[in-house]
């Protein structure tokens, strides 16, 4: 006789977010996987719109939880599960419609703890949507990785409770950190593209885009440098300093240049724009389409992106003013 299918347990934040939440929900509901064996928490962030009444007629538990921080609200929703497995999706995500058999057949894997894949721009997005889906890339196949976003990540329960779950004191980053701790103990944390998931919440605006980054880069530094570093995680430590750096020596070089003349603001202007051509070119290897326009949006969102977590290094912008 075979053995029960393990139940999954939905977690889900939100926040004013009642008509992508409805979308994510059918998405779930829409699963192959037999629905007696899914559950859905929502966490409501203090929501004043219909989130928890469309949460409600979705048949999932609701939490109240208004004022916390995005880590402790998935951790007191993994807390109330019930389920062997933590399927951690944002209200603004939707799902395949064989996301959870799959999850539930790459963690059959004993030595892998979490699973989950990058997610897609929407197909209808604007330009910056798209180009920022480039920027992002996306991994084919089943591979380890280092982390995984935690709007689309799915971690053994025994496991993420073993480590604590995620660290409540990160306003971000708290996924990098969980997979860390994960990757210390000897765990896998596995990349796979069967766990497809469409981020409706993509920056649509290169505004979006610069108070979104402005935001979930401001505890990368602290995140990435609890290790293990890596020389794959070195860029992204590295390069935001670099450019601070080379922005400040813009902006001192243009004060004193009466004095010393233009050529240290050129230099550093210089530099601080390789170092953005050099995120445009990643980018642009990912479109479809390469014609002067696109690469024009691609150093665009490459400058705004790069910038964005520059500043994030000396910022603490919140997560509701990101939205604003």
């Amino acid at each position: 006789m075979s053995e029960p299918l393990p139940v999954v347990s939905f977690v889900i934040p939100v926040r004013n977010d009642a008509q992508r939440l409805g979308r994510c929900l059918q998405t779930i509901h829409a699963n192959a996987y037999p629905q007696r064996q899914i559950e859905i928490i929502v966490a409501d962030n203090g929501s004043i719109d219909d989130s928890t009444g469309v949460a409600a007629r979705a048949g999932a538990t609701i939490l109240h939880l208004p004022g916390y921080r995005v880590g402790e609200l998935r951790n007191r929703a993994a807390a109330a599960a019930r389920g062997q497995i933590l399927a951690f999706v944002d209200a603004d995500h939707e799902i395949d419609p064989f996301w959870v058999p799959s999850a539930v057949e790459t963690l059959q894997d004993g030595s892998i703890a979490a699973v989950g894949a990058l997610c897609d721009p929407p197909s209808d997005g604007t330009w910056v949507q798209r180009t920022y889906g480039a920027l992002r890339g996306q991994v084919a196949g089943r591979h380890d990785v280092e982390w995984l976003g935690s709007g689309n990540l799915v971690v053994r329960k025994t496991a993420f409770d073993m480590h604590g779950g995620f660290d409540v004191t990160l306003e971000t980053c708290e996924d990098v950190d969980l997979c860390q701790r994960l990757r210390k103990s000897g765990l896998r944390i596995v990349s796979d593209d069967r766990l497809r998931s469409v981020h409706l919440g993509d920056p649509a605006t290169l505004g979006a885009l610069f108070r979104g980054e402005l935001w979930r880069g401001r505890d990368n530094l602290r995140a990435s440098l609890r290790g293990p570093v890596t020389l794959r995680a070195l860029p992204s430590i590295l390069i935001p300093i670099a450019e601070l750096a080379l922005v400040a020596a813009v902006g001192v070089g243009l004060l004193l240049s009466p004095a010393v003349g233009l050529l240290p603001t050129l230099t550093a202007l210089i530099l601080l724009m390789l170092l953005i051509g050099l995120r445009a070119v990643r980018i642009v290897l990912g479109l479809q389409a390469r014609r002067f326009t696109h690469i024009a949006q691609a150093v665009a969102v490459a400058g705004v992106y790069d910038l964005a977590r520059a500043f994030a290094l000396v910022t603490r912008v919140t997560h509701r003013a990101r939205a604003a």
